[in-house]
């Protein structure tokens, strides 16, 4: 039930298990993509928490590293705090993305001068204060859920596929890593998984984008983000999920008239 897109049936109570809080200490460093695709298990493995998001159009990318720690505290200012998650993580963004929209052909050249102005930065906080940002800036998103040993590949295929065809992308692509869990529809069952995560903003043409990347995702296995926009059915999920038919059994148990179903797990569950 804990991945089951509300097909088993109404939720009545929820544990949680907690831990107590804590603090971040995250670095982001702009870094040079060559440098960082062939390192990715060592700076996955090395840190609690890595991810790294990519230009397109570019060979920069910007890394979170993240680690616990015990150390106090020390939120920024806020004027500061405004400079950062308002002012260039927002405005900036979005600033040239409504170029991009509006110039479509001008790109390739707005995303290398964004990376240009892409700084280092250090946050030590509570840990919902560094996870968590303000998103002004709209935008629509698919992600996938690949075998982690395959992610530097996918990704190059992915930054490949929008040059070659001159996709208008002027969105950062997000690469994420998690355990493998013992969910049954969970995107990370029984496999160290990366997630690829891209967007396009609002307003601008995606499903030529993200069906260009979904191709790519089917050669691996992937398993589509199922709260982000996908174009699957369950013909082509069932046989990326091993427990899938155990699922569909709990599914009949659980809700044999079919109360709970709707058009989405019509079409990705059948």
């Amino acid at each position: 039930a804990r991945v089951s897109l509300g097909a088993l049936g109404a939720i009545a109570a929820v544990t949680l298990r907690c831990v107590p809080a804590f603090s971040i200490h995250r670095v982001d460093e702009p870094r040079d993509l060559d440098d960082v695709l062939p390192r990715l298990d060592e700076l996955v493995d090395a840190n609690d928490h890595w991810e790294v998001f990519v230009m397109p159009y570019t060979r920069r990318a910007l890394t979170l590293t993240s680690e616990r720690t015990d150390r106090e505290p020390r939120p920024p200012g806020r004027a500061a705090a405004f400079l950062r998650d308002v002012v260039v993580e927002n405005a900036v963004l979005g600033a040239f993305c409504r170029a991009g929209r509006r110039f479509p052909r001008l790109i390739p050249a707005l995303n290398r001068g964004l990376t240009r102005l892409l700084g280092g930065a250090e946050h030590l906080d509570a840990s919902n204060r560094v996870y968590a940002n303000r998103r002004l800036v709209r935008f629509t998103e698919m992600e996938y859920a690949v075998p982690r040993e395959r992610a530097a590949e996918a990704l190059e295929r992915v930054l490949a596929t929008i040059e070659r065809r001159r996709l208008p992308v002027g969105f950062p692509i997000e690469l994420r890593v998690v355990a493998p869990d013992d969910a049954l529809l969970s995107t990370a069952y029984e496999r160290p998984t990366a997630y690829i995560a891209v967007h396009q903003y609002v307003g601008m043409e995606f499903e030529t984008y993200f069906r260009a990347v979904e191709a790519i995702m089917d050669e691996y296995d992937g398993r589509p983000h199922w709260g982000k926009r996908h174009y699957q059915s369950a013909a082509t999920l069932r046989p990326r999920y091993p427990e899938w038919d155990r699922f569909a059994a709990l599914r009949a148990r659980f809700d044999p008239e079919r109360r709970f179903e709707n058009d989405y797990l019509r079409r990705v569950l059948g």
